[in-house]
């Protein structure tokens, strides 16, 4: 028996009972449907039967969760990990792999379609990843001394959560830390030294960090572990306590002589952002190599690079081939970041020109180029939009072929504008959000044409997924 009469009350906060979950929307979310209604519903598998909160009750659809199961999908399978639903860093672990790349794939057509509205070519099939754990090769932890307490700790007084605990911070909530045992997303040493720092913090005494208060010694902990071999590690403190930092890092560098640079960054700031400040060298160079195909990227601690290497290698791949380059092009790479998809293509093109708001990015580029001896590769910091004028375009040459990878929020309308004025035979789109980038390709549909889309799985187990466009000028 379907509970529906109270779903059109608009507004209403209301439990739906023994709601079928019909199909996956995007984001994570599912749709049950239910008097012609929509309801979209977090951490639900279609095929699963259950009870639904709707918290957001609108005329025509809904948001809500699930309070109680009453049939299991016969597409959910067992979580690997301890930690799976609780610290929100895998979303999907309850689905196949298989099943996983199915939807994203949904994904990619249903938005291109529905938000795009413009013709399109098929979507090639998604490419997969062949390491579907260990995938990550920089992660982030949080050292705090509070404690995420499971459901069915709340009410057992022998379980507090005052504790100093390493981690992650539980979905929704700030100021408590998952306490993490194994995480599966990047290979060992990644957990080895996590624990390591965390009984080393307690046995010393070291407090942990809080965040409400924004006082304590540990707070987190970056690591970036190479396909090299190369690991860097940078601890992140809240105070600058010289003896406490040679203790720590002593032992780090005792216990884990694998680790190839040692850093410490105090950060007394009340967030966590470490663009402006100055990660010091314990020990190493400061910095790892990490490579995709032949080429090597320099990788210091306030580097953005590919968070997975393996995949990263395939989207530049596949990004490369849509470039169609001949040798003969003039390549512009916009939001080139460290500019490794210019560099990635430089062999083929005549020359490289990179744009980038951040000027640290900007300046690792440039180390990168000269590090793979690429000399016709030229990089310019400063906003897409004021940088890419008719001027910029004379002075470097008109693009035969554009590469963006904007972030999240997409191209700007005005570089949209000006990307139209300058009619490049060719743009290759890479995108990390299937929605923007559908709602620029129908802007850019007024002159170009969508020749090839191609979806790549960077990230299992999590909702995300990046999409190449390859675009020809009508």
């Amino acid at each position: 028996m379907f509970y529906i009469c109270a779903v059109s009350r608009k507004n209403k906060k209301i439990t739906l009972e023994k709601i079928k979950i019909e199909s996956y929307a995007a984001e994570g979310k599912s749709i049950a449907r239910v008097d012609g209604k929509v309801i979209f519903v977090e951490n639900a598998v279609p095929g699963d039967v259950a009870d639904v909160f709707v918290y957001k009750n609108k005329k025509d659809w809904g948001e809500g969760f699930i309070t109680r199961y009453h049939e299991y999908s016969k597409d959910r399978i067992e979580p690997f990990c301890l930690h799976f639903g609780v610290c929100g860093g895998c979303q999907w672990q309850m689905l196949s792999y298989e099943k996983q790349l199915q939807y994203k794939q949904q994904q990619v057509e249903d938005q291109l379609k529905r938000i795009g509205k413009i013709k399109l070519p098929p979507i090639q099939t998604i490419i997969g990843a062949d390491h579907p754990v260990h995938y990550r090769n920089k992660m982030e932890y949080t050292f705090g001394n509070k404690r995420f307490l499971l459901s069915h700790e709340i009410k057992d007084e022998a379980i507090s959560s005052e504790a100093d605990v390493a981690g992650f911070h539980a979905k929704g909530v700030f100021d408590k830390v998952v306490d993490i045992d194994q995480c599966y997303l990047q290979a060992e040493p990644t957990n080895a030294i996590r624990n390591r720092v965390k009984e080393f913090g307690i046995k010393h005494g070291f407090s942990f960090y809080d965040i409400k208060q924004h006082l304590g010694f540990l707070r987190t902990m970056q690591l970036r572990i190479c396909t090299t071999g190369e690991i860097m590690v940078n601890v992140v403190l809240g105070e600058a306590d010289e003896v406490k930092i040679n203790l720590l890092l002593s032992e780090m560098k005792k216990a884990f002589p694998a680790i190839t640079t040692l850093l410490y960054t105090i950060n007394t700031k009340h967030n966590d952002s470490l663009y402006d400040l100055d990660p010091q060298v314990f020990y190493g160079k400061g910095y790892v190599i990490e490579t995709l195909e032949d080429f090597q990227f320099k990788i210091g601690p306030k580097s953005f690079f590919q968070t997975n290497t393996y995949q990263g290698e395939k989207l530049y791949q596949v990004t490369r081939d849509f470039a169609r380059l001949t040798g003969n092009e003039v390549v512009y790479d916009l939001y080139c970041g460290t500019g490794s998809i210019g560099i990635f293509v430089s062999k083929q093109a005549q020359k490289i020109i990179g744009v980038e708001t951040i000027k640290e990015a900007i300046d690792d580029a440039k180390e990168n180029a000269a590090l793979n001896n690429i000399t016709k590769a030229e990089f310019y910091a400063g906003d897409v939009i004021d940088i890419c004028t008719d001027a910029f375009f004379a002075h470097h040459g008109k693009p035969d072929v554009l590469i963006t990878d904007p972030p999240r929020a997409g191209i700007h309308e005005k570089l949209v504008r000006k990307l139209l004025e300058t009619e490049a035979p060719r743009i290759v789109y890479v995108s990390c959000n299937v929605a923007t980038q559908a709602r620029d390709l129908q802007l850019l549909n007024e002159k170009y044409t969508v020749e090839k889309i191609q979806p790549v799985d960077m990230f299992p187990h999590t909702h995300h997924i990046e999409n190449v466009a390859a675009l020809c000028l009508r």
